[in-house]
């Protein structure tokens, strides 16, 4: 048991110094399949005000405060504001858009392939069981072209957006791979999905959203159509 406890507070200080960790680090992936291990994780982390902040459609685990702990720690103030990170109702304004246009459409990929896969195996003599199809694998990037024409009026224009979305880098919410904006650690971690998905389909982001996506598409058809257009034909090839 003590040896469970040493791995366990070793793991706890990793998070701690790292803010998230992979869910293939080698502790993790241990803890994620020795069920006293996670629990001496959560219970390391309890001692001091923190839970342990994991769920299968995100690559990494994180930690965050527990609720009793949140008043004592950011007092009135920190409670009744609208984060605790210190980030301008713009930039707030900028990571539910991004939410929506990373993590909603990426939990449908991921529910669609593990609906495919559990409809494969009824079909094998032996089946296995697979798993959550990754972040990395399913997670959409964002043009950051787009978002600066279909939201970048509403979010401060070009300056502002672009200060805010270093921000949200630095808070572990994306990752910046160029003119592409990917999922950050943090993002399908410290964003309540359950709460935040249906506000955003039901209301008016979620028209917004879908228009966007809806010109996408019919721009995504529209360069194949193009591309056969400009081919020759094979009759033209035996004319010439």
């Amino acid at each position: 048991m003590s040896e469970t406890l040493d791995e366990a507070g070793l793991l706890a200080a990793e998070l701690l110094a790292r803010r998230w960790l992979p869910r293939k680090h080698p502790r993790v992936r241990r803890a994620l399949v020795d069920a006293d291990l996670w629990q001496a994780l959560q219970d390391r982390l309890t001692q001091v005000g923190l839970r342990l902040v994991d769920n299968i459609h995100a690559d990494h685990i994180s930690v965050a405060l527990v609720r009793p702990a949140e008043s004592a720690v950011f007092g009135e103030a920190g409670m009744n504001a609208n984060n605790n990170l210190d980030l301008p109702r713009d930039a707030i304004s900028l990571l539910v858009v991004l939410w929506a246009l990373i993590v909603l459409p990426k939990r449908e990929r991921q529910s669609a392939r593990a609906a495919g896969d559990e409809g494969q195996q009824q079909d094998e003599m032996f089946q296995t069981e697979k798993p959550m199809p990754t972040a990395a694998e399913v997670s959409p990037v964002v043009s950051y072209r787009a978002l600066l024409a279909d939201f970048g009026n509403q979010l401060g224009k070009k300056m502002r957006m672009d200060g805010n979305l270093r921000r949200l880098e630095a808070h572990g919410f994306i990752v910046r791979r160029g003119d592409d904006i990917a999922e950050g650690p943090l993002l399908d971690l410290l964003l309540d999905y359950d709460a935040l998905a249906p506000r955003i389909l039901d209301g008016a982001l979620g028209d917004v959203l879908s228009r966007a996506s809806a010109r996408d598409e019919s721009a995504a058809q529209e360069e194949p159509a193009e591309a056969d257009a400009e081919a020759p034909s094979e009759t033209d090839e035996g004319d010439a």
